[in-house]
């Protein structure tokens, strides 16, 4: 029955794309092939811009030639990070930005598949965070309440899936209904965000295993970091980063 289902969903698939065939979410133009990215045409995926190495090993941003050390980005210099490393899969720019601000913003489920085979093509932060447990940076319940939905589980559950990561845990709380961050700088970001996270009361955290933060984008790093020293401060002795994109 399964069988005879898929089936007939593909046709069914084939039919309305020939009806009304998909439009890229970035440029417009048409989508010809549905697969690995359903709403993203060919051109508008060969400028999406992949992170690999060398990279900053705080954040993630790329770095643009030979480096002879490991040292931080300009992005990182004032941070001061309580976790130990991190890692982004792209830049967040043109059509990998798109796919973000569709979701978060408008709520487009459907990119959801185009975002996960963007994360398969992101090799190095898939063996980095191998063995770990993802924990989602939280959202307020009135802000989960008027979106209805989490972005950053969603984005774990998409990371989990295409990994070998040990699992998911909602282990934090966003106990501080905080101003949003976009129109702070990094001071006022860092204030903005004081106390805004705890643990949840009834979980506990084991000092053996490593704990990856996961949110949608890198931007100064301080939401990351404020989770970070929650998870700290509860007992965990391994805390590391991931996000979509760095902006």
């Amino acid at each position: 029955m399964n069988s005879v289902g898929g089936i007939l969903r593909h046709h069914l698939e084939n039919f309305v794309d020939l009806v009304y065939p998909r439009s890229c979410a970035h440029c417009g133009d048409a989508v010809e092939e549905r697969e690995p990215f359903p709403h993203l045409c060919e051109p508008c995926v060969r400028r999406i811009h992949w992170v690999h190495s060398p990279a900053c090993p705080v954040c993630g941003y790329p770095f643009f030639g030979r480096m002879e050390a490991d040292r931080q980005c300009p992005h990182c210099c004032q941070l001061r990070p309580v976790f130990g490393a991190g890692r982004t899969a792209v830049l967040l720019k043109g059509p990998a930005r798109e796919l973000i601000h569709g979701l978060k913003y408008r709520g487009e489920f459907h990119l959801l598949r185009d975002i996960q085979a963007v994360l398969s093509r992101a090799d190095e932060v898939l063996e980095f965070i191998a063995g770990a447990v993802l924990v989602p940076v939280p959202l307020h319940s009135r802000k989960r309440r008027e979106r209805g939905f989490n972005q950053s589980r969603l984005l774990a559950d998409l990371f989990l899936s295409t990994s070998r990561a040990a699992g998911i845990r909602e282990l934090l709380l966003r106990a501080v209904d905080t101003e949003t961050q976009t129109l702070f700088d990094r001071a006022e970001r860092r204030k903005n965000l004081k106390n805004a996270f705890a643990i949840h009361p009834d979980l506990s955290l084991s000092k053996r295993q490593r704990y990856v933060l996961v949110d949608d984008v890198f931007t100064t790093g301080s939401t990351l970091n404020s989770c970070a020293a929650v998870l700290r401060r509860a007992g965990a002795r391994r805390v590391d980063v991931v996000t979509f994109g760095h902006g």
